[in-house]
């Protein structure tokens, strides 16, 4: 006989889910969960540890106690407060402090490369082979604009990173969200880059440092007009998870 508090998580959890547009093989990649688990979990069967329902309830932008309350618990209050954007290169963060700083802030955390992937069908790597830079341009735009219309109440926002290179659509976001930058040194986007098992960076270039050092000079001026500025390599993860909350958290 199932229990009757496992299927009310599940049930959150499946609602949660569904509520910020992720399929079961999106939340378990964030949640680092099989897709076999993930749905047991929703069926309410998953006998599932602490650490990993605190993981689960991370990738979906709430606490674990927001998908453990009861079904007679007061409901939930609206989320409320800016939608934060989180800017820089590959390696600065954006997805690691982005999904912490949504639960603490108790918002969806979403990553605006995975909506635009979704909304054509294809992955990033597809859209730039079959329809160029052009295309993708137009299409990001043309997202971001609709996840704005649909998140009144706040969220965490991790955006590509060169979205700062298109004038209009870095004007539409500042106007729109606190941006903040997410800066590091090029060592330290570097090495995150390679912790997250991408080796590519080395094997395709044996000037990829030099490259992503020009990089980042180039873009730094345009990141440099986010609202505000966060140095990851001298806070560290949680450092900057606080910095930002003291930033935009309602008191």
């Amino acid at each position: 006989m199932k229990s009757l508090l496992l299927q009310e998580v599940g049930e959150r959890v499946r609602t949660r889910r569904e509520a910020l547009g992720l399929t079961q093989k999106e939340l378990s990649s964030r949640a680092g969960l099989s897709i076999r688990f993930l749905a047991q979990l929703e069926r309410g069967d998953g006998n599932i540890s602490l650490r990993r329902f605190a993981e689960v309830a991370a990738a979906l932008g709430v606490t674990p106690a927001a998908l453990l309350a009861g079904s007679h618990a007061p409901e939930p209050r609206e989320p409320r407060g800016p939608i934060v954007a989180l800017l820089g290169l590959r390696g600065a963060g954006k997805s690691t402090i982005g999904a912490r700083l949504a639960a603490g802030l108790g918002v969806p955390f979403v990553e605006l490369d995975a909506l635009i992937e979704r909304a054509a069908g294809l992955s990033l790597a597809e859209i730039f082979e079959l329809h160029g830079e052009a295309y993708y341009r137009r299409l990001e735009r043309e997202t971001l604009r609709a996840f704005l219309a649909d998140h009144q109440g706040g969220a965490v926002l991790a955006t590509g990173g060169s979205i700062v290179g298109d004038r209009e659509t870095y004007r539409l976001l500042r106007e729109h969200t606190v941006t903040v930058w997410l800066r590091a040194r090029p060592e330290d986007h570097w090495n995150r880059v390679l912790q997250q098992g991408d080796q590519r960076p080395m094997a395709e270039s044996p000037h990829a440092m030099a490259e992503l050092r020009a990089l980042l000079a180039a873009r730094e001026p345009l990141y440099a007009t986010a609202h505000h500025t966060i140095d990851t390599s001298a806070t560290g993860v949680d450092g900057a998870v606080g910095a930002i909350r003291a930033l935009v958290a309602p008191p």
